[in-house]
């Protein structure tokens, strides 16, 4: 059983209802919401690197913080706690950084983001998180 669960949350809802799963289908587990401010691809990015912060402007923090307030509503609604943090970067390297950095047992992700479809079945972000991730990720459509 796990856990730790790691939830990618960006407020759309897959993520939402990746959440919710999470909660319904693991009571006893710590769920920890992650929000990454993304870096476009350039020369800060590879600079930078997946390990490191990138200082962001005041109101990217405040967007971060404000979503993962509807994360924690979620959470409340279902009698739960829920841990949050925001990191910058390429949101799929930050997201497996950040399953190993917490030792999570499982990811729990939406099919796909607030982006849309980028592919027929599965979003880009998803699909290279279940290729990279060095625990296991669960899908949910």
């Amino acid at each position: 059983m796990a856990d730790r669960i790691l939830v990618p949350y960006d407020g759309s809802p897959q993520a939402a209802e990746a959440l919710e799963f999470a909660f319904g289908k693991f009571p006893d587990a710590t769920i920890i919401a992650l929000y990454v401010i993304e870096v476009p691809d350039g020369r800060w990015a590879q600079i930078v690197g997946p390990e490191l912060q990138i200082p962001v402007t005041e109101r990217a923090q405040e967007y971060a913080d404000d979503l993962l307030g509807s994360a924690t509503e979620i959470a409340t609604e279902h009698g739960r706690s829920l841990e949050t943090n925001v990191v910058t970067g390429e949101p799929d390297h930050r997201i497996v950084a950040q399953a190993e950095e917490e030792s999570v047992d499982l990811i729990v992700i939406g099919s796909h983001g607030q982006e849309g479809i980028s592919r027929i079945l599965l979003g880009s972000v998803a699909e290279n998180i279940v290729r990279r991730s060095p625990v296991p990720v669960l899908v949910v459509r």
